[in-house]
């Protein structure tokens, strides 16, 4: 699934989905997004807004190098002859396809990403950093510690990404009439931030499962995420499916918006530079 990660709101959600349930007449650590980014500032500073990005920004070029390149092989592995227009079902099935690709490098800067999140917020200095993090996890767990949360991200992304790229073709017909050449930058963002939204709205449930067992102790989910889902429903309820949902819309359009934007213009310029290729 392609998500943008920008400002720090993205620090609002995991936080939000990984707090503990309360005590008995006791508020929640936040009580809501907004809260949450308050609190972080107060006690973090602007760095705290910004904590484990440095993973996730070493692995997002590459990661929508290859979720592009993997909604670009979908359709090809689906058309006959290279201007066969696709179904949106079949749009959905090559979009699925880019959320595997992009698995491979989401679920290890996931996990770290979490990880120096939850720490930052608990106050515990384990990791010093995103690199330290990844030695330490390849040191106690090897690879699988790395990768843990690999089919909850799976989860996630392969549905997600299908609407994502979904909904993006679909709005991108509807506001030029299939002819993308009209494509103007305000209907491209307009296009670019509504799937994101459709996108994260498919996501944030099994998000919320991955967050959970991305940061929980060894040996806490012995069943995976089956074990995760029970534990929330049980003492939280469905509602906890969807924690951080303020957080993630608020970033949702801008992100997907500014990231199909410069989609497009990349596309046009190469197809200026180099048109048969």
């Amino acid at each position: 699934m392609v998500k943008m990660r920008t400002i720090r709101v993205g620090a609002g959600r995991v936080r939000l989905q990984t707090q503990p349930k309360p005590q008995p007449g006791q508020p929640p650590l936040y009580s809501g997004t907004f809260d949450c980014f308050r609190k972080t500032l107060t006690a973090e500073g602007v760095r705290g807004l910004y904590r484990g990005m440095a993973a996730p920004i070493v692995g997002v070029t590459p990661m929508f190098a290859v979720c592009f390149f993997g909604f670009g092989l979908g359709k090809r592995l689906q058309q006959r002859k290279p201007d066969d227009v696709l179904t949106y079902p079949q749009l959905f099935a090559a979009g699925m396809l880019s959320g595997v690709f992009t698995t491979v490098i989401m679920a290890p800067g996931e996990r770290i990403k979490c990880l120096l999140q939850i720490q930052a917020a608990t106050g515990e200095t384990k990791y010093s950093g995103s690199l330290d993090c990844a030695k330490q996890l390849y040191r106690e767990a090897g690879i699988r510690g790395v990768y843990k949360g690999t089919v909850l991200t799976l989860m996630r992304d392969v549905p997600a990404s299908g609407m994502y790229f979904m909904t993006y073709e679909w709005l991108k017909n509807i506001l030029t009439g299939k002819s993308v050449s009209d494509l103007s930058a305000p209907r491209i963002l307009f296009a670019g931030g509504l799937a994101g939204i459709f996108n994260w709205a498919v996501a944030i449930p099994p998000d919320v499962l991955k967050s959970r067992f991305q940061t929980a102790p060894p040996g806490k989910y012995p069943n995976g995420f089956r074990d995760v889902l029970r534990e929330l429903i049980r003492e939280e309820g469905v509602a906890s499916l969807y924690k951080g949902f303020t957080a993630v819309m608020i970033r949702a359009f801008p992100a997907n918006a500014a990231c199909f934007l410069g989609f497009e213009v990349a596309m046009k310029f190469l197809n200026w530079v180099a048109p048969g290729l």
